[in-house]
């Protein structure tokens, strides 16, 4: 995502050298088929601090980067599951490399120590300029530090991070920590670190809860239709920047991000949003809001015809930053039943695949 200018930035490398990972199969747990819902016990492990006892007995697999265990790296561990895997995996993590969650691994769980959520992380630097081994441009998407485009994905006690810095000025710096193409994925308790588009939601029905996001320009931008409940969302924008940019292509879709009972706390002067689609959709509710935001609030992306489809609004929230007497006109004013239905698991089908 570009800001009017660019962004410049420098590359930084950081990593923390040990890996120890935990891949527990677990069993299907109801009748009814229960790995189709994703429950608390998807992110948890045994009852002892270490998490290497499990409560039914099934295989652990070891995963040492020093060579202590049965893989090397949080890849191997991913790559030694089945594809098209029926059962609950779970890795416990406490760092990590650039990884990918392939589609056709499903019913996967990173659990980190949420002790040391600050120590446990997933980094790389890579940025949309960069070059792959064919000396072709990495872009956006295959910057992501962490992919996952499987389905049922869950995720504690984790940072993702991308340790790209991006500043107004330069072109390419566009450098994702974590990129989600899979549907029904649940994140608990993480943090989500980079600069500029920091945390690509890119399609599919995803739930944030108490996680922390930062980032500067456009920090979470894409296609899904995600809930963040209790989220902090961090900014470090040293003058302008964004929160979030949506991507809504037909009033039919029933796409969006709806941030309920959310901080907003950091630094600059930026927007809650960006139109990025035509029909893009933004809902902050409920939620404490700092002195950073511009007093428009919302950008239509230079494309004044977005005014009048672009579906962004704030209801209730509060804090130095909420005060709407400046805002864009063009901004829509709900009523508690017409925002009723972005206000909770609702609003991402949650019955269908949570059991929180």
């Amino acid at each position: 995502m570009n800001m009017k200018g660019g962004v410049r930035g420098r590359r930084v490398f950081g990593g923390i050298v040990l890996v120890l990972v935990l891949i527990q199969l677990g069993a299907c747990r109801s009748e009814r088929r229960g790995k189709d819902f994703i429950t608390w016990d998807d992110i948890q492990l045994g009852e002892d601090g270490a998490g290497l006892s499990t409560r039914d007995g099934s295989k652990v697999i070891v995963v040492d980067q020093y060579g202590g265990g049965d893989s090397l790296t949080v890849q191997g561990a991913i790559d030694i599951v089945p594809d098209h895997n029926t059962q609950r995996v779970k890795i416990f993590i406490l760092a990590g490399e650039k990884v990918v969650v392939p589609k056709t691994k499903p019913y996967i769980s990173f659990i980190g120590d949420e002790r040391r959520v600050y120590d446990t992380v997933i980094t790389w630097n890579n940025k949309a300029s960069d070059t792959d081994e064919n000396g072709a441009q990495l872009g956006t998407y295959r910057s992501a530090s962490v992919t996952i485009e499987s389905d049922y994905f869950c995720a504690t006690g984790i940072t993702f991070q991308n340790t790209v810095v991006a500043q107004p000025g330069a072109t390419g710096m566009q450098a994702v920590a974590l990129r989600v193409s899979g549907d029904m994925a649940f994140f608990y308790r993480a943090r989500i670190l980079g600069s500029q588009d920091t945390l690509l939601d890119q399609r599919g029905s995803h739930y944030y809860y108490q996680c922390y996001i930062e980032g500067n320009i456009d920090f979470i931008f894409g296609r899904g239709r995600s809930l963040f409940k209790n989220c902090n969302l961090h900014s470090t924008a040293q003058s302008s920047g964004a929160i979030a940019a949506h991507h809504r292509d037909s009033p039919d879709d029933d796409t969006g991000f709806s941030f309920v009972d959310c901080e907003i706390t950091g630094t600059g002067n930026i927007f809650l949003g960006r139109a990025w689609g035509d029909y893009s959709r933004i809902i902050y509710a409920n939620s404490d809001i700092d002195n950073i935001i511009i007093p428009d609030g919302w950008s239509d992306w230079d494309l004044p015809y977005r005014q009048k489809t672009a579906v962004f609004s704030e209801y209730s929230c509060r804090g130095r930053g909420a005060n709407t007497g400046g805002r864009v006109s063009w901004r829509k004013i709900f009523t508690y039943e017409e925002v009723k239905p972005f206000l909770s698991m609702e609003f991402i089908e949650g019955d269908q695949w949570l059991k929180l």
